[in-house]
């Protein structure tokens, strides 16, 4: 089928049987893609969903019902791709949601038979993502990543939203985030790292905000982070240098634990990451620390107001020119781009929440 004649069939006059989604990482984007899910689940109620995501987004999304997952392993080379064509042989769709260009996405694809294969526009692909499918969404500058998400299934002809998240937390995973954040507990939990090193936050700066929570706000304050070896040791850095009680609990949480923890929290630090968007689904707010990313395309989607921008200082200082001078989406992942955010940047959205009472989205 030539790109001409599907593009021609959209929208659908009916719904599919069948949809495959293709949106195997990361944490953040998968958090993203959620309420797309639900909604086509609301909409369209007896069309079958099967969702290809990666093993730690498994671990964060995979219980969740009418869903069909089906894992990707990125890190297994060849092996991976040969499991998950493996799993899908035989299958057939009416429609792929080509929701991830990345060249390992564009292979990944390879194995997935559907005869409506929808991807992004030419503006926005990239990897020879057009080879690999025969419809795109419209182009529409500006948008934010959940808009965007949106944007497949109302080419599709779903045209009502339902932002709805409803990600399952396990009942031991409640118990222990209850542990860490008991009931009626005021808390701040900073989450100061990304997998991408260079948008973790300084442990310096974090520490003069936990000392100014507890000290003005009397939250009780919590840092997380992964398992890995930088994230523990920044972790324990800030917890080592506040003058003030922190709990540490990198690396001793899963993630549903996390998501559990998120969830109790009264506000969130974190820059651009999978947590960030994860307390955004459980309605908690985020100030969200942002100059290697732009907040217009990637904040905490319903804490706008609380986040710390720095995008455009940061455009200016690497690039040369403002921020709407860049292609929309570029990243600035820079050596010391994210000291252009102070704690007092972060200390002054905090003091406006905690005045605002705003200790709930409007989600």
């Amino acid at each position: 089928m030539t790109q001409t004649n599907s593009q021609s069939r959209l929208p659908l006059r009916e719904s599919p049987r069948s949809i495959c989604i293709l949106r195997f990482s990361a944490l953040g984007d998968v958090t993203h893609m959620t309420p797309v899910v639900r909604t086509l689940q609301r909409e369209w109620p007896e069309t079958a969903i099967t969702w290809i995501v990666g093993k730690a987004e498994h671990a964060l999304v995979g219980d969740i019902a009418g869903v069909d997952f089906r894992v990707f392993d990125k890190t297994a080379g060849l092996r991976g791709y040969r499991d998950l064509w493996r799993q899908l042989r035989g299958k057939r769709f009416d429609v792929l949601l080509h929701n991830q260009f990345a060249l390992r996405a564009n292979i990944a694809s390879l194995g997935i038979r559907a005869g409506l294969r929808l991807g992004y526009d030419k503006a926005r692909s990239r990897d020879f993502h057009g080879l690999f499918v025969n419809a795109r969404i419209p182009p529409h500058p500006g948008q934010h990543v959940i808009d965007i998400y949106f944007s497949f299934i109302e080419t599709l002809g779903v045209s009502r939203r339902h932002m709805v998240w409803d990600i399952p937390v396990p009942p031991e995973a409640d118990a222990k985030a209850r542990q860490w954040i008991p009931n009626g507990s005021p808390s701040l939990v900073i989450s100061p790292c990304s997998s991408h090193h260079i948008r973790s936050w300084s442990a310096e700066q974090a520490a003069t905000v936990a000392e100014h929570a507890v000290r003005q706000h009397d939250l009780q304050v919590l840092v997380t982070g992964s398992p890995a070896g930088h994230e523990q040791a920044l972790c324990a850095a800030i917890a080592e240098q506040a003058a003030v009680p922190v709990t540490n609990l990198a690396g001793q949480t899963s993630i549903k634990e996390t998501l559990a923890l998120l969830g109790r929290a009264t506000v969130v630090i974190s820059p651009d990451s999978g947590p960030a968007h994860m307390a955004n689904a459980m309605g908690r707010p985020v100030i969200g620390l942002y100059a290697c990313t732009n907040p217009g395309r990637a904040r905490p989607y319903y804490s706008g107001q609380w986040c710390v921008d720095k995008y455009d200082e940061a455009a200016r200082m690497v690039h040369g020119k403002p921020a709407s001078e860049l292609r929309w989406g570029t990243k600035i992942e820079r050596p010391g781009v994210m000291d252009l955010i102070s704690a007092a940047d972060v200390i002054e959205r905090l003091d406006a929440l905690m005045e605002s009472g705003a200790t709930h989205t409007g989600r």
